[in-house]
């Protein structure tokens, strides 16, 4: 029994998406562009809200710090995933996938408190607008940002820790492209029931909880904003809300299909796990930018320096 008690499995094969090697190339290609494309978008909104004063207010602080999110938590995976398509021996130490495992639910807890406390920002400007500065103070918005890490790393070691302990000593093939507590605990070689209903019902309430904020804050917002006379009003005030909203539905929507429900897998799992993995986070900057005139102005702006700098600089 105490030998069963070991963790004999030291590493685990990732088997990806295909073992077809013409299209692992093609895979590569794209999800390398999409990657750079990632870690690019969401690297110019920081610097960008940095760069301007004018953006130094708390509904952009919440913006860099989720675009920070996102390209931290696409880094959790995709490299590993990249190197993968080109190797021959597609493996992951045991220490490694408990570590992707920890910031996948790090990363992901962390957004889904964070677009919360978007939804939270956007109630209070647009239902308490007079008490707004007051409420959304600069110490209250990073005590408040601190809380979504803080609840974030609590939510991966939940998911983590009861992985390490599980007792490995059979296949070692993950029918995955990344490491998680789900394919993890499908090659456990004694009961996961408690382990599995932990994860899950952790996963569950935090997604449920999350959502329910979201939803009760536009719930109130768009009560308020069916009271404005002006259709123009009303146009510009939602607005500033539809960003967030699109992105709301693109987190959640493949969060809940996967972690909402029983421990069994499906077809699908794969290609949900690549668009939250990597295409929100590639999505996310185009609809902020996209969509927001006084970041657009900004980035113009950011743009047009950079430019005055090289020609002063070769002058």
């Amino acid at each position: 029994m105490a030998a069963r008690n070991e963790t004999i499995v030291t590493e685990f094969i990732l088997l990806g998406l295909t073992s077809n090697p013409d299209l692992q190339i093609i895979f590569f290609v794209q999800f390398l562009v999409m990657y750079l494309l990632a870690i690019t978008g969401n690297l110019l909104i920081i610097i960008t809200i940095y760069v301007d004063s004018q953006l130094h207010t708390p509904m952009y602080f919440f913006l860099s710090n989720l675009s920070f999110i996102d390209l931290s938590f696409a880094t959790v995976t995709v490299p590993k995933f990249l190197v993968n398509f080109l190797e021959q021996s597609k493996t992951i130490s045991f220490n490694d996938c408990i570590a992707q495992v920890f910031f996948l639910h790090f990363f992901g807890g962390a957004e889904c408190f964070h677009l919360s406390l978007m939804a939270y920002d956007r109630y209070v400007a647009i239902c308490n607008p007079l008490r707004y500065t007051t409420i959304m103070n600069r110490r209250d918005c990073l005590l408040l940002v601190v809380s979504t890490w803080v609840l974030g790393f609590i939510h991966a070691f939940t998911q983590a820790f009861p992985s390490s302990k599980l007792p490995f000593c059979g296949p070692n093939e993950i029918d995955h492209f990344f490491c998680d507590a789900l394919p993890l605990s499908l090659l456990a070689c004694s009961s996961t029931f408690i382990s599995e209903t932990t994860a899950m019902i952790n996963s569950g309430i935090i997604t449920l909880s999350c959502f329910l904020v979201v939803s009760i804050s536009y719930a109130y917002i768009i009560s308020t904003v069916l009271k404005i006379r002006s259709a123009e009003g009303r146009q510009k005030t939602f607005s500033t809300c539809a960003s967030h909203l699109l992105v709301v539905t693109l987190f959640f929507g493949p969060s809940v299909f996967i972690y909402m429900r029983p421990s069994v897998t499906f077809s699908g799992d794969k290609m949900v796990a690549v668009f939250y993995a990597i295409v929100t986070p590639v999505l996310n900057p185009c609809i902020y930018t996209l969509r927001n005139k006084k970041v657009k102005r900004a980035m113009k702006k950011l743009g047009g320096r950079k430019v005055t700098l090289m020609e002063v600089h070769m002058n």
